[in-house]
Parts: C-alpha cells; structure tokens; sequence
C-alpha cells in the first residue's frame, strides 16, 4: 500500500506518471492550502475534508470531486462518462486540465464555506 503520492506516481508508466503529475499540479495550484494524502488508496487533496481524488484505470484517469463537484459542472462534463461523484477523463482523449482546476477550486470554496 502506498503512502504518499509520489510513491503512487512511480508505481505507472512513464506516460501515465506524466498525466499524473500534471493533475496533481493542477490540482495543488487550484487548492494551495490543501494537504496531500493517500485514501482508499488514491491520491487526495484535504482542507477542512477531502476535497478531491484521482485514481489510475487501465483506460481512463477517475476524478473524484464528491457529488456536488459533478453535479455543478455536469455542462462541462457531459462528454465524459460520471456517475454520482466521479468522473472518468480517457486516455484517447485530452485529459481536461483546466475542468480539473476549476471543479478543484469549486470545491476549496464548499469546503471553506460549509
């Protein structure tokens, strides 16, 4: 089981870690004050309570912004499949960055205003 995200990065192939670490800087950039950590073994970003997960698949990258994060961007995400609180981003396709960062902040604002 891993600990931290970067032992979770290098457990992929090159190319994966290079989408990897392009989320998670996305994410950190979006959410500056959070904390990593690893839960249900997926790398997470905390403040105030999880905000956010990512998680390889053998086709696509699972974005895990809870329900409300799908719900209130779910124009942007019509074009990928999701279900109540994830979204799967193909690896045949451009992984959508800038959805990640603005879904991210979304929820750093939820979360600081609960």
């Amino acid at each position: 089981m891993v600990e931290t995200i970067d032992e979770y990065i290098s457990e992929y192939s090159k190319d994966i870690q290079e989408i990897l670490k392009k989320i998670r800087k996305t994410i950190k950039e979006a959410a500056p004050n959070s904390e990593e950590r690893i839960r249900w073994g997926m790398p997470t970003f905390y403040q105030k309570e999880n905000l956010v997960h990512f998680a390889v698949n053998k086709k696509h990258i699972g974005f895990y912004p809870s329900p409300s994060g799908i719900e209130n961007f779910k124009e942007e995400l019509s074009s990928y499949k999701t279900s109540k609180g994830a979204a799967q981003f193909p690896y045949d396709r451009p992984i959508p960055y800038e959805l990640i960062k603005k879904i991210t902040q979304f929820r750093v604002n939820e979360a600081e205003n609960k």
